[in-house]
């Protein structure tokens, strides 16, 4: 007797397949993907037709997937839903959207499955379908946290994206009985529909993404050349690649002097004081790579044997971006997230790099055209000075020495002497600011130091220039912490005079510089003496001219 078979308009027998029986071993419901029994369609095709609409009209990547996790409870009437996003490179989920749990049930449960164990392990193995009747009963059902709800009816779907598993679609507890072969028919419909949307959602996602750091480069780029200082220069860079990597922190390393790196820019949601200054000793492996000029990816910072520095124990995924240009290492580029965050994917790592060695060249163009510009202001100052020194100052040299010859060639009152003396001393005085000027002039515009000393050393290295030698320079005591802000302007300016001075006066080989914080005045105060001696020749023809200016500290 032949065996029974199926009408040919009915539907098939539980199991089978438009094309045929089950093959041995294939998991029940199997078949092409998108094929179902035709009553199921039929009977559900409002509600599927809703389905695939809804999921195929959001761009935006993760509410297509969020959107396609509460079609699919829906559809099937399935209590909970989830839809894992598979990491190709190490097979584990790197996101899970859920529905039917609450924000306080989401709360006790914790940290979600990883798909490294239990059934979503397996389903991320073996990407085939899988219905169970109850999950208890499977081998392979293992690693369900401790507080989540009661599961037993199971049903999962992988979600391909032309050839590559993108995620699986996981639903349990089934309202009203188990998850049947309609089920698993319509789901997987569902799932070959989501898949083209989700396709579509992760370009358009992608291109949004590649948009918004091109635009974050040409930010940094626009925004160094305008001028900025270095510090800032390494701000802006850092402060942008955490916005466009949604990293927790944003921070840039330089090389120091002892071969290791240090943390000199950082930008954070919080303040970031506690990480400038953090630095990765010499001989680290993670230096080593970045000295080589490759990127350093790391999965978690707390607990990766590389990491050292001691604020490694915040952060979780990072990445390392070497900031290099035409083989100059200029510093690093590291975006470390929160422990616990999602890992970087590799688009976003790439755009990243491709970031790094934008925001590099940025630099190296803002630096050289600082540097262009800071020349430029050399040279005008030199030769603004040149001018008042070939002209300005000879001139009024000229007149002065004209003034006198005629005072000593005319026989003017007493009165008139007075005036022509007044005079001549005022043309001296002037000559005398305006080589002050002329030494101020020789003064390195910025990067001026702080300290009383440094001041002091800076006016007679500019004065170096102009004298065609150094002048020598003593202090005696601290006078870093003894001479305040007002006294240290004063004596610099007595200072400047005194060597304009002396370079107006002929056989001019040496200028001694002395600084005494610890003087004590003639009247037994304690004070603040300057001395300047030089071994030139005075107007009257005596040698060696000394100047002594001293103020009560």
């Amino acid at each position: 007797m032949p065996p029974a078979q199926s009408p040919p308009d009915g539907p098939p027998a539980p199991g089978d397949t438009p094309d045929g029986p089950p093959q041995p071993g294939s998991t029940p419901g199997g078949g092409p993907p998108g094929r179902a029994p035709r009553h199921a369609v039929a009977t559900n095709l409002p509600a599927l037709l809703e389905a695939v609409l809804g999921v195929g009209t959001d761009l935006e990547l993760r509410g297509t997937l969020q959107h396609l996790v509460d079609s699919a409870t829906e559809l099937t009437g399935a209590r909970y839903g989830a839809l894992g996003v598979v990491d190709p490179e190490r097979g584990d989920i790197t996101e899970l959207f859920t529905c039917g749990l609450s924000d306080a049930e989401r709360e006790r449960i914790g940290r979600l499955p990883d798909g490294h164990a239990g059934l979503i392990g397996a389903l991320i193995d073996d990407p085939r379908p899988v219905r169970l009747d109850d999950i208890t009963e499977d081998p392979r059902s293992s690693g369900v946290p401790k507080e989540h709800p009661p599961m037993r009816t199971f049903l999962g779907v992988p979600i391909h994206v032309h050839t590559e598993v993108f995620g699986n679609l996981y639903l349990a507890e089934k309202r009203g009985g188990t998850f049947t072969e309609d089920d698993l028919a319509l789901l997987r419909i569902l799932g070959t529909q989501a898949g083209i949307a989700i396709g579509n959602a992760r370009l358009y996602a992608t291109a949004r993404q590649r948009e918004r750091w091109i635009e974050g480069a040409a930010a940094v780029t626009t925004a160094l050349l305008t001028g900025e200082t270095a510090a800032d220069a390494l701000m802006t860079v850092a402060e942008r690649a955490r916005v466009l990597a949604d990293a927790s922190a944003g921070v840039v390393l330089q090389p120091t002097e002892t071969g290791g790196m240090e943390i000199v820019a950082a930008s954070t949601h919080d303040d970031p004081g506690d990480l400038i200054g953090t630095t990765i000793e010499p001989g680290s492996t993670v230096l080593v790579q970045l000295l080589g000029g490759e990127p350093v990816f790391i999965e978690d910072s707390a607990t990766d044997p590389r990491m050292t520095t001691r604020v490694r124990h915040r952060f979780g995924p990072s990445m390392m971006l070497p900031l290099q240009s035409g083989g100059r290492l200029i510093g690093t580029l590291a975006l470390p997230r929160k422990r616990g965050d999602r890992p970087y994917t590799a688009a976003e790592r790439l755009l990243a790099s491709q970031f790094a060695s934008q925001a590099a060249l940025a630099l190296v163009l803002a630096d050289a055209q600082h540097d262009r510009e800071q020349l430029a202001v050399y040279e005008d100052r030199d030769r603004i000075a040149r001018d008042l020194h070939d002209l300005v100052v000879q001139r009024l040299f000229a007149t002065e020495m004209m003034l006198e010859s005629t005072r000593r060639r005319t026989a003017a009152s007493s009165e008139e002497d007075e005036l022509l003396g007044r005079a001549v001393d005022e043309l001296d005085s002037t000559i005398q600011e305006v080589r002050t000027a002329i030494f101020a002039l020789q003064q390195p515009p910025a990067s001026a130091p702080t300290s009383f000393r440094g001041r002091v050393l800076r006016e007679t290295g500019g004065a170096a220039a102009v004298l065609g030698f150094q002048p020598s320079v003593h202090f005696t005591g601290p006078v870093d912490a003894l001479v305040d802000e007002e006294r240290a302007g004063r004596l610099l300016g007595a200072l400047r005079g005194a060597l304009a001075a002396a370079h107006r006066r002929s056989g001019l080989t040496a200028v001694d510089v002395e600084i005494d914080a610890t003087a004590a005045l003639p009247d037994g105060r304690a004070g603040l003496r300057l001395t300047v001696t030089d071994d030139a020749t005075s107007d009257d023809g005596a040698p060696g001219t000394t100047l002594v200016w001293q103020t009560p500290r």
